[in-house]
């Protein structure tokens, strides 16, 4: 037997498998859409992904290889009541032309990435600008033209109807007015010339008329912290110096004005997130805003609280996810019955057991308690 090619285990490891030949498909389920993702009555129910958005969604990196589509014929989630909120709230402020800067926390394993992905949804559906930064990517020029490409891939019906309408005669590329946006957006591949591409772009992209931006970034503690560059003199470099991580922060800290609406949306992981002082104090004072409490003061005994992430998290709302109730349970359990995954009858007896078992519904491990069953059945 051969030894593994160099990068053969980490392509194998980061590998996503979006379907499953051998697992049995489930009729009947409706496909999800722009209107049933903020109807309540859609609370508890499995729906399929349309193929355009899973194309959309692949090339936003939206898939994680941690979650469990591989398992499944083809991809489907589940609707619960945080989906149809966030969903709601981004829509009535794309309506209002106004900008919804949240940050999404929660339990580890409860969804969050899930979340973020069904916002990604929501985007695509309605024909937003999306735009997603995945865990622990930065700023490198080369990233850079990923993420150009990766907006490109995914918005290109989107941006092929809008036109440029400013002069950027500095470009180091053709870029004139009645050129689309689509266009500019894959007009260079050159690590040197992307990044004031890319600032040309952002530009036409706020100008009023244009279609509503969704920006979103998964692993937020990474950025919330001195990076690991160093400058010139060898000096560390502050996350936020970054230029897409700025790009980024602005937006979530309400520096950046969105003529067309937009979200901006920050998933926190707990899976291999860092422990961020200034950042959990941000939050929680996040939090007591939010609910109408007294905002609790810094620790006058800690002396090194960034200010630069307090400025970023100024004002954001909060969205904590935690576990599913028991008819959502339900829902996703009868779903992976009927795949085949879960051999066990589902009842309010299972439905009860599985979620109590779950810590109240988390969903990584009603994941987990579900192939302990198919385990040991085989």
């Amino acid at each position: 037997m051969r030894p593994p090619a160099p990068g053969e285990r980490k392509a194998f490891r980061k590998r996503i498998q979006l379907s499953n030949d051998n697992a049995l498909e489930v009729s009947g389920l409706n496909e999800l859409t722009a209107e049933n993702i903020v109807d309540s009555s859609s609370v508890g129910q499995v729906f399929g992904l349309p193929p355009a958005l899973i194309d959309q969604l692949r090339a936003t990196e939206a898939f994680k290889p941690t979650q469990t589509w591989g398992l499944f014929r083809s991809p489907h989630m589940l609707v619960r009541q945080e989906t149809v909120d966030l969903a709601k709230q981004l829509k009535d402020a794309v309506s209002k032309k106004e900008t919804l800067r949240m940050v999404v926390t929660g339990d580890r394993a409860s969804g969050k990435s899930i979340l973020g992905l069904q916002a990604l949804a929501t985007g695509f559906m309605n024909d937003w600008v999306v735009i997603n930064i995945p865990e622990e990517q930065f700023s490198q020029p080369v990233y850079t033209i990923k993420l150009f490409q990766a907006i490109y891939k995914a918005n290109q019906s989107v941006l092929s109807q809008c036109k440029i309408e400013l002069d950027h005669m500095h470009l180091p590329v053709a870029a004139n007015r009645g050129m689309t946006l689509a266009a500019l957006a894959n007009a260079t591949k050159e690590p040197e010339f992307v990044w004031p591409v890319f600032q040309a772009f952002w530009k036409e992209l706020l100008l009023p008329g244009r279609p509503p931006v969704l920006f979103t970034l998964d692993g937020l503690s990474h950025i919330m912290r001195i990076s690991d560059y160093r400058s010139p003199a060898f000096e560390l470099i502050h996350s936020h110096d970054l230029s897409l991580i700025r790009l980024f922060t602005d937006a979530l800290g309400g520096k950046t004005q969105f003529a067309n609406g937009a979200g901006i949306l920050g998933i926190c992981t707990k899976g291999n997130s860092l422990v961020i002082p200034s950042m959990e104090k941000a939050l929680e004072q996040a939090a007591a805003a939010q609910a109408g409490t007294p905002v609790p003061a810094r620790d006058p005994f800690f002396a090194k609280y960034d200010d630069r992430v307090f400025d970023a998290l100024k004002g954001v709302k909060l969205l904590n996810v935690k576990g599913v109730s028991k008819n959502e349970a339900r829902g996703l359990m009868e779903y992976w019955a009927a795949s085949g995954i879960l051999r066990t009858r589902v009842d309010e007896k299972s439905v009860s057991e599985k979620w109590t078992m779950a810590g109240s519904g988390i969903l990584g491990e009603m994941e987990r308690v579900a192939l302990y069953d198919v385990r040991v059945t085989m």
